[in-house]
């Protein structure tokens, strides 16, 4: 099994990190390597990889990174064959890598993926995984990626890296201490400044969702989110989670865990401001920005947006 790597050296703004990932394959020249700096060069880095047959690609940065590796895998069809994907824990956030089940430490998860692969038991780490695909109504390529946010998303991750320092203190700490700041200010009754809702129009699989303006609204294909958290909680038999929560509800404190990890009480109805469900179809019209593992798109009037979920991925925990 041919075996490469992408290794973005300015993920989680952690040079040494990426530097430890470039000694350990110089010790390897059978893996071939290719390095990136920013997103513009992910799409010439994969064709250099696609050229050398590579069959299981490991991806070394963070949900920015392989939400461009995935865009221009499904998207332009770079590969012949799309690879195997082994997300690697080396950017500022990694939820998809940890959802995954990716080792913490970089360089350990390529040595065990190497061992794995000279031993036959690549099959035994694999996990498939449905992709979401997002699209907007200017005719741009489509993304694709694994979890969207929108309105107060987007804002919340624009406090985080305006509060802390660059590096891994923007990821899982800062994003942690601003959920809780936030969900405070909500038990508070606050609702000015970042927790203003946004107005939009929601359609799940083709029904429209009210009310018109919403607090919080996010699409995703993981099984959980940072903090193994799992705000979602649909039955119904379909790959996109989504979950919106109405801008007008009342967030007492008892039903903050519930909501969290996908147990919330009786209470929390759709006729109560909370709806999450499982659709194979999102459509939002909608004038604020929106995210898609960490890239941010800026607002714009009217923009709509379709969310699916048509490719599966073969993932390799790493």
């Amino acid at each position: 099994m041919r075996i490469g790597v992408l290794n973005n050296v300015r993920a989680g703004r952690n040079p040494r990190r990426a530097a430890r990932v470039r000694a350990f394959l110089q010790a390897h020249p059978e893996v071939s390597q290719v390095e990136t700096e920013n997103g513009e060069h992910v799409a010439e880095a994969l064709l250099l990889l696609a050229r050398k047959g590579v069959e299981l690609l490991a991806v070394n940065g963070g949900d920015g990174t392989l939400q461009r590796t995935l865009s221009e895998i499904l998207g332009t069809g770079c590969f012949p064959q799309p690879p195997l994907i082994a997300p690697l824990r080396g950017g500022r956030t990694n939820m998809n890598a940890l959802d995954i089940g990716s080792q913490h430490n970089p360089v350990t998860a390529l040595e065990s993926l190497l061992h794995a692969a000279r031993n036959g038991g690549v099959q035994e780490r694999l996990v498939d995984r449905a992709v979401l695909r997002v699209e907007f109504d200017d005719g741009s390529p489509a993304h694709y990626g694994m979890c969207m946010g929108v309105g107060l998303v987007c804002r919340a991750i624009e406090l985080t890296h305006s509060l802390f320092p660059e590096g891994r203190a923007q990821g899982v700490f800062g994003a942690s201490v601003v959920i809780g700041t936030l969900i405070a200010r909500l038990m508070s009754g606050s609702r000015d400044g970042i927790l203003q809702p946004d107005a939009m129009r929601i359609r799940l699989d083709g029904q429209p969702l009210q009310p018109e303006n919403f607090l919080l609204v996010f699409a995703t294909t993981l099984e959980r989110l940072f903090l193994k958290i799992r705000p979602f909680w649909g039955q119904e038999p379909a790959d996109v989670r989504v979950t919106a929560i109405a801008g007008g509800i009342r967030c007492p404190l008892r039903v903050v865990p519930g909501i969290l990890y996908g147990r919330p009480p009786a209470s929390i109805t759709p006729e109560a401001g909370y709806t999450s469900r499982n659709v194979n179809e999102v459509e939002l019209r909608l004038d604020c920005g929106l995210v898609l593992d960490g890239e941010m798109f800026a607002p714009q009037l009217g923009r709509v947006v379709r969310i699916s979920a048509d490719r599966r991925v073969r993932f390799v925990r790493a």
